[in-house]
């Protein structure tokens, strides 16, 4: 099923306001539990995190800057 562009809207904005905080978090604490990383090591964490989020909520996001397609013109 797929979601409207209103609820589109609304998840992404959850998900930029709640999880992407907490998804930062996360990923700062997984970098710290290597001890000292070379930088290399720790860009290439933090860019593989942050590749992988997108990934799974592409459909979520795709449009959403968009008008509404089914709005009344």
């Amino acid at each position: 099923m797929a979601l409207s562009y209103k609820a589109r809207r609304r998840w992404s904005l959850v998900i930029l306001l709640v999880a992407m905080p907490l998804y930062v978090v996360v990923a700062v604490n997984i970098v710290a539990l290597f001890e000292r990383p070379s930088i290399l090591i720790e860009l290439l964490v933090y860019v593989g995190l942050g590749v992988a989020w997108v990934l799974p909520l592409k459909s979520i996001f795709k449009g959403v800057g968009q008008a509404d397609p089914e709005a009344e013109e």
